[in-house]
């Protein structure tokens, strides 16, 4: 039986950045718009959260029982390890998104748009097809792409919506950078694991598109971010204070260009991790002053 520790680290706290930061830059736009709502705010962020911990136990199951974690670089995995049985992984999962479903359902009841449903129910699809079913995405070269929309456009864009009750041109640009910072995790989360993915049959984007140009794509995740801020200063000033997290990205994009593979890696998820949070919420204020 796994410990409470273990089932905890299973969850990839620190991959939490990617539910929470969408969440505080459409609250940002909300506050800005002046359509803020503490609570439905909340609300979002457990939805947000709540989906990205099942995400994370369903690519557990379904890459243990694929064998595909039977040697692993990077954390411990559940199944993959054999600390706990696959059925009670995939009980956490679906349990996972079924509170992100109650909870994105009362925002459907408040805000009485009905088509929300069908964004939540291809997030929670998109979540469980990432490396579950016959035919993932995810080992397709296709997890990126899903990121990008389901950690950026749809949370940020969805998060002032539920708000303000509007759709909002600046919660769609704003989740442009977020995209990409959500990305940048995977990107260097499946660099870390090009090679075994490679010998599994698992064809991440990494493993399509090799180290060094991965090692590229995962520079430009972190620089477009304050090309998109610097591009949005004319008509939103404050939002320049999302430059002032550009110093965290000096570590990790150093470690990258300099061929840091399998554990070190890590570290410069963790530096990424933390880069996200700091931009995200610099973001968040810089948009809530303006608008």
């Amino acid at each position: 039986m796994a410990t409470p520790g273990q089932w905890i680290a299973g969850a990839r706290p620190r991959t939490l950045p990617n539910a929470i930061v969408p969440v505080m830059v459409g609250t940002g736009v909300a506050i800005g718009e002046g359509g803020f709502v503490w609570w439905r705010a909340v609300l979002a962020l457990f939805v947000a959260l709540s989906l990205q911990i099942g995400v994370n136990y369903a690519n557990d199951y379904s890459d243990g029982i694929r064998g595909t974690d039977d040697q692993r670089v990077g954390p411990m995995r559940l199944v993959g390890s054999r600390v706990a049985p696959p059925k009670q992984v995939l009980a956490a999962a679906l349990g996972s998104f079924a509170v992100a479903a109650v909870l994105g359902l009362v925002l459907v009841l408040v805000t009485q748009a009905w088509w929300v449903l069908l964004v939540g129910a291809a997030a929670i699809a998109a979540a469980w097809f990432y490396t579950g079913g016959k035919h993932p995405y995810g080992y397709r070269g296709l997890g990126e792409l899903a990121v990008f929309v389901f950690f950026g456009i749809v949370p940020v864009v969805g998060t002032a919506y539920v708000q303000t009750e509007q759709l909002s041109w600046a919660a769609l640009i704003a989740s442009i950078p977020v995209g990409l910072l959500s990305c940048s995790m995977l990107v260097v989360n499946n660099l870390r694991d090009v090679v075994t993915d490679g010998e599994s049959g698992k064809r991440t984007l990494a493993v399509r598109l090799g180290a060094e140009r991965t090692r590229t794509l995962y520079v430009a995740c972190q620089v477009i971010p304050y090309v998109v801020a610097l591009a949005m200063v004319p008509i939103t000033p404050w939002a320049a204070l999302a430059l002032l997290a550009a110093p965290l990205a000096a570590a990790p994009i150093k470690a990258v260009l300099r061929k840091a593979v399998g554990p070190a890696l890590i570290t410069v998820l963790q530096q990424t991790g933390k880069l996200q949070m700091a931009y995200g919420a610099l973001f968040a204020v810089g948009l809530a002053l303006v608008f």
